[in-house]
């Protein structure tokens, strides 16, 4: 079984680099470049498990995560913020809004990718 995964990410370098990563590793990756294009982007991708940057243009990572927990779509696909930021006050808003973690920038292929893996039960 493939994993799907939906990116959303304001940075291009982040994006491409996920890309390689992800799919290198068998996943089916698509990405978006701002919270408003990933949110929109969800049902059309119907992704196991969504990355998203916390710092973004349009809609932020916790407008994202409040809008796919509580929007039109509900889901409890998990969620994975990948940022720069690293503050427990921020963590905690992430997981009180719904996030599943969250990962620091730079992030490791191999632990990116079993975390993604556990996340979702999708073991290899």
């Amino acid at each position: 079984m493939t994993t799907t995964v939906l990116a959303i990410d304001d940075s291009r370098t982040i994006r491409n680099l996920l890309r390689v990563s992800l799919e290198g590793a068998g996943f089916a990756y698509f990405a978006a470049a701002d919270g408003a294009e990933g949110v929109a982007m969800f049902a059309e991708v119907e992704p196991d498990v969504v990355i998203t940057d916390i710092n973004m243009p349009v809609m932020d990572g916790y407008g994202v995560i409040d809008s796919l927990r509580n929007g039109p779509h509900a889901t409890t696909v998990p969620i994975i913020v990948l940022t720069t930021e690293s503050s427990d006050d921020l963590k905690m808003r992430a997981r009180d809004a719904g996030a599943t973690g969250w990962i620091v920038k730079p992030f490791e292929d191999a632990a990116l990718v079993s975390v993604l893996r556990r996340v979702t039960g999708h073991a290899s």
